[in-house]
C-alpha cells in the first residue's frame, strides 16, 4: 500500500490539477473539432474543470458543493458529442499531461481514468445519427 488516499494525492493535488487544465484549455481551443463546443471566454470553463477533477480523481468535492451533483452526461447532452470528440478530447489532455512532465505510468493511469467519462459524454454517431 502506499502512502497516498486517493489518486488526486498521488498526481499532487490542486497544483497539479490546476496545472493540468491550464495546459489542456489552449490545446482545445486550437482543436478545430472541440473549439467551437466551448465559450469563448474560457475562464469559468476551467474554473469549473479544475474542480470537477479535483472531485473525479478523489480530492475534496468542490464541483458537488458549489454546482450540485455532477450528472456530466446531462450537463453534455446539448451538445453533438461524437466518438472523434471523445478522442480529440483525450488526445488534448495526453497532451498536457505530458507538457507538464507526469511521469509516464501516471499519466496512463489518468489517461485511462479519463477514458471511461470520455466516451460515456458520445451521444451522436459519427455520420451525424443519435447514439443508443
Amino acid at each position: 500500500m502506499n502512502r497516498y488516499n486517493s489518486l488526486y494525492e498521488l498526481m499532487g493535488g490542486h497544483e497539479t490539477v490546476a496545472r493540468m487544465v491550464e495546459a489542456f484549455y489552449p490545446r482545445v481551443q486550437k482543436n478545430e473539432l472541440l473549439s467551437p463546443l466551448f465559450q469563448r471566454d474560457i475562464g469559468p470553463v476551467m474554473e469549473k474543470q479544475i474542480q470537477f477533477l479535483t472531485q473525479f480523481f478523489g480530492g475534496p468535492s468542490l464541483f458537488s458543493d458549489q454546482h450540485g451533483h455532477p450528472m456530466m452526461r446531462a450537463r453534455h447532452l446539448p451538445f453533438a458529442i461524437t466518438k472523434e470528440h471523445a478522442d480529440a478530447w483525450l488526445s488534448c489532455m495526453s497532451g498536457a499531461l505530458e507538457e507538464i512532465g507526469m511521469p509516464e505510468d501516471l499519466k496512463s493511469h489518468v489517461l485511462e481514468r479519463l477514458s471511461g467519462p470520455a466516451h460515456h459524454f458520445v451521444n451522436t454517431a459519427s455520420d451525424g445519427g443519435n447514439e443508443s
